[in-house]
């Protein structure tokens, strides 16, 4: 019995929890250290482009081509592009690509909301930059991709729609990135399916858009300002209702699991020759 507690003891201090216990202090540190923020928040633009590019890229490159794209591709391939991306980046910033997920990570306490303005800049810059790319190479067509409540569906019937679907969104980011549930990189795939997901059955009622800098940049670029309230009050009511939710299912937020998946891990590990080398944890 003694001997056990020993040997559990020695494995605490430098066995391989040790080490484990070290690596995560390191990343803690590594979330705070200001110098690497300007990698983040270049993530989160380069990943916002692609997003809005291909989001809004469906509506532009089908009337370009005369009809040839047609809506369950449109819709399909965000979620596609999404899921990419975090598999790509989300280490560097977390892959939030949506201020709504930028405000419920910082709600649940993953992320610092000193943080959460430059994302949004971060974000909304990415957007424009799509949009404006989309109408310098193919023209000012299809609507550039700017979402609109469908025909015959009012203003209010949109923003509902969008607070329910973004409420299904952050739930699923929030649920594949807290504690015991944290699946890693494979989130990637949950987050991924929920946007074609919702987009397949949505779409023609609100444009299925859950992101406002995914709204906001087309309409910014070709100044088209219909119903644009939708995109913005409509994911936060979603998002403020899936923090809540996220209480009431798993507690509350913080945890280291949920701080990794939100903030990224960006500190590159490089040897350096004349330090001297590390001794291997004990078994």
């Amino acid at each position: 019995m003694s001997d056990s507690g020993s040997s559990g003891t020695h494995l605490n201090k430098g066995g391989v929890l040790g080490a484990l216990d070290e690596r995560v202090e390191g990343v803690i540190k590594d979330f705070y250290d200001p110098k690497f923020e300007g990698r983040r928040l270049f993530s989160e633009l380069i990943g916002t482009f692609f997003l809005v590019l291909v989001a809004c890229g469906g509506a532009v490159v089908n009337a370009q081509s005369g009809g040839q794209i047609p809506l369950a591709v449109r819709v399909t391939a965000p979620g596609l592009m999404v899921m990419a991306m975090i598999l790509f980046m989300g280490g560097v910033s977390g892959a939030h690509f949506n201020p709504v997920v930028s405000v419920g990570f910082a709600m649940r306490g993953d992320f610092p909301w000193k943080r959460v303005p430059g994302y949004v800049v971060a974000q909304l810059i990415g957007a424009i930059l799509a949009v404006v790319f989309l109408r310098a190479t193919l023209g000012n067509i299809g609507g550039l991709g700017v979402t609109e409540p469908g025909p015959g569906i009012s203003a209010t019937t949109a923003v509902i729609f969008e607070a329910v679907l973004t409420l299904g969104l952050l739930s699923t980011i929030l649920g594949t990135a807290s504690g015991a549930q944290n699946i890693g990189v494979f989130g990637a795939l949950g987050v991924g399916a929920y946007i074609a997901l919702a987009g397949l059955w949505s779409a023609p009622i609100s444009g299925a858009s859950m992101n406002p800098t995914r709204s906001l940049g087309p309409m910014i670029v070709s100044g088209n300002w219909n119903d644009w309230w939708v995109y913005i009050v409509g994911p936060f009511i979603g998002g403020v209702l899936a923090v809540g939710f996220a209480w009431v299912l798993r507690g509350r937020g913080g945890g280291i699991r949920g701080r990794i998946a939100a903030q990224g891990d960006v500190k590159l590990d490089v040897a350096d020759p004349s330090a001297p080398p590390k001794e291997a944890p004990p078994e």
